[in-house]
């Protein structure tokens, strides 16, 4: 198993970066379809725990990004996978965030608007769905795992209690 270069890792992260409807988490499919399906740099089992570990940190759901990168071509693939996601969409957002106040009653605006909430959001819920074939869960999981998705958007309360609720039961062994 070749790994990649810093450049093409650097020119490939910043193309996710410009993809990145919604932010970097809509775009684990194709992360993964990259990094695993189509270059084999890593098991499936490999990439959902980076996408594991990075979420339970503290930060943003980025942090996955420098650990794919830390776990190709060590820090400086880190390092390069960091910037070549951050930085050509900081510059897109700055350039557009100008623009994008000059025309806010704008009708295109709106449009424009309106016409990216249904992308972010299939996008995310093909990340979740791709995530689930990854770690291989079962039936009682998913169960919980819809459920705390409709209470979490049923309620008014925070979902961690709701993850907190699934840690209960998995403590318990209620899962196994």
């Amino acid at each position: 198993m070749n790994g990649p270069s810093l450049s093409g890792l650097f020119l490939r992260f910043c193309l996710f970066s410009l993809m990145a409807v919604g932010g970097a988490t809509a775009l684990v499919p194709e992360m993964h379809r990259q990094v695993v399906d189509l270059h084999g740099w890593m098991s499936s089992a490999d990439f959902a725990t980076l996408f594991a570990i990075a979420q339970a940190a503290p930060g943003p759901n980025v942090l996955f990004v420098s650990l794919i990168g830390w776990k190709l071509a060590g820090i400086p693939g880190a390092l390069v996978c960091t910037l070549g996601m951050c930085l050509p969409s900081a510059l897109l957002a700055f350039t557009v965030g100008r623009l994008w106040d000059r025309f806010r009653h704008s009708t295109w605006r709106m449009a424009i608007e309106r016409g990216l909430a249904p992308i972010t959001i299939g996008l995310v819920l093909g990340s979740g769905c791709l995530l689930v074939q990854a770690t291989g869960t079962r039936g009682p999981l998913l169960v919980i795992a819809a459920l705390s998705a409709l209470l979490s958007f049923r309620s008014k309360l925070n979902p961690l209690w709701w993850l907190a609720g699934a840690a209960l039961l998995g403590g318990v062994g209620a899962l196994s």
